[in-house]
């Protein structure tokens, strides 16, 4: 099979088939067999798997094969996720003629439209996507126990059943109460929004915006704004022209707000009647009182204003707002707007910021500071969200009150925000409301709100007794990369109640109140217990009627009397305890991969809720955090279209060029950049190594021993140990790299060194290498495996053993110099292509016998300057010139502390080194058709014009091209 016969779909199909053949992936318990427990989240099922399902999922793909080879027994399961809005809403949309989803489902899912139609059904939807994304796995080659797959919602009756026990179970323990509370709202399904059943915003939470009044006229323009402490630096006010406000009447006040603030006042339980709606340019110019104050400032036009933000009524701060600068000044700037709107032209040109808060290095105005600082020319420019940033976090944290502030003169502004608030709401001129700061669009279509929500069920995630012990879960986790845990901590310290269930979606109605389903993100936290049932489920050894909460309670807790719940459950008593060791073995998850963007709500409630129903031996015992995907330099975006599909990839390039290159795309919370042409590439060099690895196992199978043999062995097997000890911190794209490029290289090195390789040795080391690969690009390795006479399956064989007899220190320093010394000559020779002969020098005797000094004193601790002390002292006798003496020892040292450890290991034996480079160097060149010599201090008549004997040093030889 030459280079043009290899077809990868074809090895691929025919693996994937061998290995459901033999059934190689499916897991039992086995006594006294250390087990692995891998698991990925369930992907959400309102379309086919993209490429960042592929880049995180391929972690947990890759660790359980490394484990495997390891000689642990794994279990890598795998189901899908049908809760909540997602699925139903766009079940919806579908019905209601939705052209725009009708056509991306199309599209970018590559759903034929008559499916599409069908798609009015939210259960055929969510079975039509969960058929082409098994089949797109398989494909993938991951290696699953596909007998524990499952379901989530009440049309997995047996999977309603486990949720109702863990609700039960939360509802017991306190963690699930009913109460008031703040939430993201959709206005149309009348239910809480979580960050699963959102189109845009996941992460957006509720934050308390204050209401401060301005008086006009018989009523408050009410600003809103989360910098109440900057009153005092009030200048004017601004008005959105082309909005829609309204006047009500709220108790024994009279608001003017824009229209969008009703539909928050009405979920926050504010009462009011609406006296009059009006456009805002009907009162721009006209003037109103800033309380505290008690200046009149003028009302202008804006057109910067986010109508859905606040109450569509901002009050301007030019000294410490960027936005309002930049405002004010394109006001002054702007004739026509003047003009248009009848504005006196040097009223506004007196318009002056106040500055109110002393901030270290940012000016008089710290808010015109940043503008300039960071070149911002426009009231569009995106960067003054970044500048507005970076004044409101610095005054905030290092900010003073200045003394035209009242009493609050000469606090800090973090002590003073408060106490202002405080101070405003005892004037009557403030009142809170809560918002969203950022856009929010439920999976419906509709713009969020923020609800107060009153009889609805929230899990008390503020409880401190369940943060501590969350934390406490943590503490004895791995976390990787480990910056993530910081993350993790102060997630679990701030996150405060959740809402648990919502009134629309697919999904578990809760137990004691089944006019609520139990939503998205609080169904799947610890439902990696059920693949231990799931088993028995599919098998026909369970169903929904067997499934009790005392069974789970026996199962998952060791609780309750077996022939009670044998009696009540009607499970026969032998499978019960089959079913409970099985749990006993498996448990806990010892690793779980998921994206950065699910730390702050899916992981750490994973962590929350295993601590809460399960003992301290089942808690988790390592996440691994990767970060996202960007398709060609664009964030990975379904609703925008921006999305390849696994399928796509595949089709295109082969399971395993797709799994190489994402293995190799990034590590650790580094974002994957999806790019077609990097993809393309990574297929080559696929096709290369196959046909490289081929023409080795095409070698004859002979015997001949070369010098090259123990440097391949050596660098190969320290190559394992590192990619070991990488795989175990999901270090996936350093060891994918090591594995694939790296040892590649070396491999071709040795051959390219060797006249006539050790035909046998070489495939020795290929066998081992199919191995390690095969964790990444299974296929492949597997046919090249069989090529090579093997009967078994690479992915079950064992991991290559690193043995210390392997690891030749003085080998693997002499060709390490060897290959950076032939680059080096390479490079001259490039410049002097004239040059047929090369003279190589060897250093003097005596710095052999400096650098032995220097490292035997650095290895005892001894600091540079007592080492060269002590240098000068020994040596003066055999070099008298001290100015060359200190050169020298300056030299040696300079050059020790840039060798690598390698060279660092050979110090004792650098001379023997040194000579094995030389003579390496004088084959290598000697074959490309130069004249090479040789010279040693202790030769006679040694030819060096040019002093390159003076300036080698040990592991730095000198060179002299003629």
């Amino acid at each position: 099979m030459g280079l043009s016969g290899i077809n990868f779909k074809q090895i691929e199909e025919k693996w994937q088939e061998r290995w459901a053949e033999s059934k190689i992936f499916e897991s039992e318990p086995i006594k006294n067999k250390p087990k692995v427990f891998v698991t990925f989240p369930y992907p959400y099922m309102d379309g086919p798997l993209h490429v960042g399902h592929a880049f995180t999922s391929l972690r947990c793909e890759i660790f359980a094969r490394y484990k495997r080879l390891k000689g642990y027994n794994v279990l890598f399961p795998w189901a899908w996720h049908w809760t909540g809005e997602p699925i139903a809403g766009a079940a919806k949309r579908i019905a209601a003629g939705d052209e725009m989803l009708i056509k991306m489902i199309h599209k970018t899912s590559k759903v034929p439209l008559d499916e599409v139609k069908k798609f009015t059904d939210p259960l055929y939807m969510a079975k039509y996507f969960t058929e082409v994304s098994r089949r797109i796995i398989k494909r993938l080659g991951y290696s699953i126990d596909w007998r524990r797959e499952f379901h989530t919602t009440s049309y997995h009756k047996e999977y309603s059943a486990f949720i109702r026990w863990q609700y039960n179970k939360l509802r017991s323990l306190g963690f699930v109460v009913k109460g008031s509370h703040p939430v993201v709202w959709c206005p149309k399904d009348k239910s809480p929004t979580g960050d699963h059943d959102r189109l845009i915003g996941e992460g957006v939470s509720a934050e308390q915006m204050n209401l401060i009044k301005f008086k006009f006229e018989d009523s408050y323009l009410v600003a809103a704004t989360l910098r109440p402490e900057t009153i005092f630096g009030v200048t004017n006010i601004w008005i959105n022209p082309d909005d829609t406000y309204v006047k009500i009447k709220l108790g024994n006040e009279k608001w003017i707000v824009n229209e969008y603030t009703l539909q928050k006042l009405e979920n926050q339980d504010y009462n009011f009647e609406i006296l009059e709606k009006f456009k805002g340019e009907k009162i721009i110019g006209k003037y109103a009182e800033a309380p505290l104050v008690k200046r009149k400032i003028l009302i202008l036009p804006a057109f910067f204003i986010d109508p859905y933000l606040g109450t569509g009524i901002v009050y301007s701060v030019p000294s410490h707002a960027p936005y309002d600068w930049m405002g004010l000044k394109f006001i002054k700037e702007n004739k026509e707007i003047l003009e248009k709107f009848n504005l006196n032209h040097e009223e506004i040109k007196n318009i002056e910021p106040i500055s109110i808060i002393n901030l270290e290095g940012y000016g008089e105005h710290p808010a015109i500071y940043v503008v300039e600082k960071m070149k911002i020319n426009s009231i569009k420019d995106p960067k003054l969200e970044e500048a507005s940033k970076e004044v409101y976090l610095e005054e905030f944290n290092k900010g003073i009150m200045k003394d035209n502030c009242l009493n609050f003169s000469g606090m800090k502004v973090k002590e003073a925000k408060e106490k202002i608030i405080q101070y405003l709401k005892n004037l009557g001129m403030l009142e809170q409301i809560w918002d969203l700061l950022y856009p929010v669009v439920c999976r419906c279509g509709t713009r969020c709100i923020v609800s107060i929500f009153k009889d609805q069920w929230f899990l008390k995630y503020s409880a401190q007794e369940w943060k501590e012990k969350a934390l406490k879960a943590l503490s004895k986790m791995k976390i990787f990369p480990e910056e993530a845990r910081s993350w993790f901590i102060e997630t679990i310290k701030w996150l405060d109640d959740k809402a648990c269930a919502r009134k629309s979606g697919l999904g578990t109605p809760l137990p004691w109140d089944e006019n609520w389903i139990v939503e998205t993100l609080s169904d799947s936290t610890i439902y990696m217990c059920f693949y231990i049932i799931s088993k028995y489920v599919n098998q026909g050894f369970l169903n929904y009627e067997n499934l009790k909460d005392d069974f789970f309670d026996y199962v998952f807790l060791g609780k309750g009397n077996e022939d009670e719940i044998e009696r009540i459950c009607k499970v026969n008593r032998d499978l019960l305890r089959k079913i409970r060791e099985e749990f006993l073995y498996w448990y806990p998850v010892d690793l779980r991969v998921s994206a950065k963007e699910l730390l702050p709500n899916h992981l750490t409630f994973y962590i929350f809720h295993h601590v809460a129903i399960f003992p301290e031996e089942f808690w988790p015992r390592m996440i691994g955090v990767n970060g996202l995907v960007n398709i060609e330099g664009q964030k990975l975006s379904k609703s925008r279209g921006i999305v390849v599909t696994i399928e796509e990839a595949v089709e295109k390039f082969g399971a395993d060029t797709v799994r190489l290159f994402l293995a190799l795309s990034a590590e650790d919370m580094n974002d994957c950049e999806w790019k077609w042409s990097n993809v393309e590439k990574v297929q080559s060099h696929l096709s290369s190594f196959f046909n490289f690895v081929y023409k080795i196992i095409e070698m004859e199978n002979i015997e001949r021993k070369t010098e090259m043999d123990n440097w391949l062995r050596s660098v190969f097997y320290r190559k394992i140990i590192k990619i070991e000890e990488l795989l175990e911190e999901l270090k996936i794209r350093s060891a994918a790299n090591l594995a694939f490029y790296e040892i590649w290289s070396d491999i071709k090195w040795y051959v390219s060194r060797t006249d006539n390789p050790n035909p046998i040795f070489l495939k020795n080391i290929i066998k081992d290498w199919l191995i390690i690969l095969s964790i990444f690009i299974p296929h492949i390795c597997e046919e090249l495996w069989e090529m090579m006479g093997n009967k078994n399956f690479v992915s079950t064989s064992t991991w290559p053993e690193a043995k210390i007899e392997y690891i030749d220190v003085i080998e693997e320093a002499k060709e390490e110099m060897v290959i950076k010394m032939y680059e080096d000559a390479k490079r001259l020779l490039e410049r002097k292509k004239e040059a047929t002969r090369i003279y190589i020098y060897l250093p003097r005797e005596i710095k052999y016998s400096i650098i032995k000094d220097v490292d035997e004193m650095i290895k005892v601790g001894k600091k540079r300057k007592d080492i060269f002390d002590t240098l000068i002292k020994k040596y003066f006798d055999v070099i008298k010139d001290k100015s060359q003496l200190t050169k020298t020892i300056n030299e040696i040292l300079e050059h020790y502390f840039g060798i690598n450890e390698t060279l660092r290991n050979a110090i004792n034996k650098a001379k023997e080194v040194d000579l094995k480079v030389a003579e390496s160097l004088i084959k290598i060149f000697s074959r490309e058709g130069y004249s090479c010599t040789l010279f040693k201090e202790t030769d006679e008549n040694i030819y060096d014009p040019m002093r390159k004997m003076e300036s080698a040093l040990p592991f730095k030889l000198g060179f002299y091209l003629a």
